[in-house]
């Protein structure tokens, strides 16, 4: 966490420093290598890619509509971390599994950062089958903290205007 808040309080780069601050900690914490920050737009029903590890497969700006399936239940009406461990459950809530696997990913863990009882976004975290264990899943919790501070910092650059240089 020390690592978040020291990103925080560089100006300059801003939010990049802090979401690639947030995913090293994710990587020590639970693994990844596929990682992106979604953020929900409400407004327009899409979760738009805010942060991404692969950008010439998953470009930051790029957008997925809101499914109403299992996912969109535990993710964003229960505030659950969801966890599929392998492509066949991928493929029953993401339309994209095809190229999840072309990227060697068969498992995700999607932690849901709530802030003032809303979903601002999720911190999406992919890896080989069966990653994700019971254990990992626990750990992932102690994330929400820094991907509360990373979202926070986005939206405090979008009201300011821009990215601090």
């Amino acid at each position: 966490m020390i690592e978040i808040t020291d990103a925080l309080a560089i100006a300059r780069d801003q939010p990049e420093t802090t979401y690639r601050a947030l995913e090293r900690l994710v990587d020590r914490t639970v693994g990844v290598r596929l990682f992106t920050l979604m953020e929900i737009d409400r407004d327009r029903d899409v979760a738009r890619r805010s942060y991404t590890n692969m950008p010439d497969i998953y470009p930051v700006q790029g957008e997925k509509p809101l499914m109403r399936n299992r996912w969109f239940e535990t993710v964003d009406g229960r505030h659950e971390i969801f966890v599929a461990n392998t492509l066949e459950e991928i493929a029953e809530v993401f339309a994209d599994h095809e190229l999840i696997r072309s990227v060697g990913c068969e498992s995700c863990l999607n932690l849901p950062i709530v802030i003032r009882g809303r979903l601002r976004g999720t911190l999406n975290c992919l890896h080989g089958a069966g990653h994700y264990t019971p254990d990992r899943v626990v750990a992932a919790r102690s994330l929400k903290p820094a991907g509360a501070l990373a979202f926070l910092m986005a939206e405090t650059i979008r009201r300011e205007g821009g990215a601090n240089g």
